[in-house]
């Protein structure tokens, strides 16, 4: 909690009175999908989203009148050097391959594979850009539509 959900409280404290002065803001808190799509492996970085969620929904109904909005975008796996280590850490818990353990996240999505760096990046930028200015106190999945379940079934066999 202390640096994830601290982490934009933090910021936000630093960034919001300029906003506020210059009577225009635009927030976009890049947080997962562990918040609102539980896992009983993932039960502590869950909480922590959760926090900032709920922190970003609130924040949106308080400094709308400031014309400042804020979104929180919840991504699932991203193929980043993070999700790298992960698959890693995976395998050597489960005594899988590298490979096999690659593939339990794709298997719990519809579309079949991870996100990209650029398709999460694309998103995130619409979102700061004036052409989103009204879509305000909201969250956006980016996940493939991801089952979490699915995952945990996968990772307890």
């Amino acid at each position: 909690l202390q640096l994830k959900f601290m982490g934009y409280v933090r910021c936000l404290k630093h960034v919001l009175p300029i906003m506020q002065k210059q009577g225009l803001g635009r927030v976009v808190n890049l947080i997962g999908n562990d918040g609102v799509k539980p896992s009983y492996w993932e039960i502590a970085p869950g909480a922590a989203n959760a926090a900032g969620q709920n922190l970003t929904l609130a924040l949106a109904a308080q400094y709308g009148k400031d014309n400042i909005s804020f979104v929180a975008v919840n991504p699932g796996p991203v193929r980043t050097e993070r999700w790298a280590g992960l698959v890693d850490a995976m395998a050597r818990d489960m005594k899988v391959s590298r490979e096999e353990a690659d593939m339990l996240a794709p298997r719990s999505i519809p579309l079949g594979r991870i996100a990209e760096v650029e398709e999460v990046a694309s998103l995130v930028a619409y979102l700061a850009s004036d052409l989103a200015h009204f879509v305000n106190g909201t969250m956006i999945e980016i996940d493939g539509g991801q089952q979490k379940p699915l995952m945990d079934r996968f990772r307890d066999r």
